[in-house]
């Protein structure tokens, strides 16, 4: 019963070169900029064109290109270490064979694709690498994956992933780095923790991208796991990074919020809640940039944890959800335990990719 595990994630430049026609490609996804195609394509060049110089300066601050791809290959090693370290019988799960596929840059999803096909496993499971489920993420990707599947007229099962928000591997993860961070915070100096992801234009949560809730959701874990164990974070929220172009962001902003620290006096502790692996989001961003900020606007201590990478948690927590996946095979699932193999949004978040059950509540934003 040999198992084909597609790890995936966004994808970077390799070197300064590669920058602009990456920034293309994402720009020119339609679930990134939802123009019709001619318009679109045109938007796409004329802001990669402008953007391109940016990037690479950025890029030049961690070696010219991603590390995204070599930090991806690492979270797959690890899982496949894990995922094979149980016995395989006529019956059971495995071997598991784990691929790394990128939306916006090499390995190509169709690359992968067909790899995996020329390998013939048995199944096929899709892992996203972002715990929280947006249309312009796992959204993207199942939508470009399903178009190469039929073309190639594919028909190995797949089951795909959509979220795990508070999956417990995920959330043991993120508390023992917040432990860890929160012990760099100066005696006797008052300590405020951001959760900070990536952001979107407000019009894209508010069209029923479940996102946002998900982002919270994960927050809520941690702090929760934490209490378990006896430690009280009496003051954090969750704050959005990364915004681009005129539209309005959901908010409140990661930047403002570091301000808001400063003028408050408190030490800031920053968790990419978002971002399982380094890339530039995390090391310039908010390594570099935001730092910065937190300098000049006088925040007393500004600490980042670490993403969750390779941690034993996390990769064990990946190990089961794909086992799972593979004992209770669906079409599109979330790996959420308290979702029980259904769907884990409330109804109101329309764009969630798993139905709602008959008879199922929903609506309330708590499913």
């Amino acid at each position: 019963m040999t198992t084909a595990v597609v790890l995936y994630n966004l994808g970077g430049p390799d070197k300064p070169a590669d920058v602009r026609k990456f920034l293309f490609n994402l720009f020119n996804d339609p679930m990134i900029i939802g123009a019709p195609a001619p318009i679109r394509w045109t938007l796409a060049q004329m802001i990669s064109r402008r953007r391109a110089p940016i990037a690479r300066a950025i890029y030049a601050n961690i070696g010219g290109g991603s590390p995204l791809l070599a930090n991806t290959r690492a979270q797959a090693e690890a899982l496949e270490v894990v995922l094979n370290s149980e016995p395989h019988g006529a019956d059971a799960p495995g071997p598991f064979r784990c691929h790394v596929a990128m939306r916006y840059w090499h390995p190509f999803w169709h690359e992968t694709m067909d790899a995996v096909i020329a390998q013939a496993p048995e199944r096929i499971v899709l892992l996203p690498l972002y715990p929280q489920f947006s249309t312009t993420t796992v959204g993207s990707m199942m939508r470009v994956w399903n178009q190469a599947a039929e073309k190639r007229g594919l028909s190995i099962p797949v089951t795909a992933l959509c979220c795990y928000p508070t999956e417990p591997g995920f959330v043991d993860a993120v508390a023992e780095t917040l432990v860890e961070a929160l012990a760099k915070v100066p005696d006797g100096v008052p300590a405020r923790v951001l959760f900070s992801a990536h952001g979107l234009p407000k019009q894209v949560v508010e069209g029923g991208d479940p996102y946002q809730w998900q982002v919270e959701q994960t927050a809520r874990a941690v702090i929760a796991r934490l209490a378990r164990d006896g430690t009280q974070v009496p003051d954090w929220l969750c704050s959005y990074q990364s915004r681009v172009g005129p539209l309005e962001w959901i908010r409140p902003s990661t930047d403002e919020e570091i301000e808001r620290a400063g003028a408050d006096k408190v030490a800031l502790v920053i968790v990419p809640i978002a971002f399982v692996s380094e890339h530039s989001e995390t090391l310039v961003e908010l390594d570099i940039e935001y730092r910065h900020i937190a300098g000049r606007c006088g925040v007393p201590a500004f600490v980042r944890t670490p993403t969750v990478s390779t941690m034993p948690a996390f990769i064990d927590g990946l190990a089961r959800l794909v086992r799972d996946r593979v004992a209770r095979p669906c079409d599109i699932c979330t790996g959420d335990p308290g979702a029980a193999g259904g769907r884990l949004c409330g109804g109101e978040w329309a764009k969630c990719p798993v139905p709602v059950s008959p008879g199922a509540a929903g609506g309330n934003g708590h499913g």
